[in-house]
């Protein structure tokens, strides 16, 4: 098998598998090289991607355009954020009593109803 070339169509035929057997593992490794090789062969290359557009340089936005900003909710204030924070820690910390995030509104008011 060391002289002879594996077929094109890629399947190992019963005189491959004997001549293996007779020759020993180095051509069990070459038999299996030669699989890969064809298998590598049959790939189509990766598509590249498009071109960027004439000067654009990368990372930076398209001409005319801006980033969006910051997230509307970076504008929330730090007692809106504690409230929300302690509310959460409420519910799943203590989910049998009444919250007292300051949001809520209270066990009295929602009774009086």
């Amino acid at each position: 098998m060391s002289d002879a070339r594996i077929p094109d169509d890629g399947g190992i035929q019963p005189a491959d598998i004997r001549a293996v057997r007779g020759e020993g593992s180095s051509e069990l490794r070459a038999l299996m090289r030669a699989q890969v090789d064809i298998g590598r062969a049959r790939r189509e290359p990766p598509k590249k991607p498009p071109p960027p557009p004439p000067g654009h340089r990368p990372g930076e936005w398209p001409p005319g355009t801006s980033s969006p900003g910051p997230p509307p909710e970076w504008s929330y204030p730090p007692e809106a954020w504690r409230a929300a924070a302690r509310h959460l820690s409420n519910e799943i910390n203590r989910p049998d009593q009444p919250c007292d995030c300051g949001n809520c509104p209270s066990a009295d008011t929602e009774e009086n109803r």
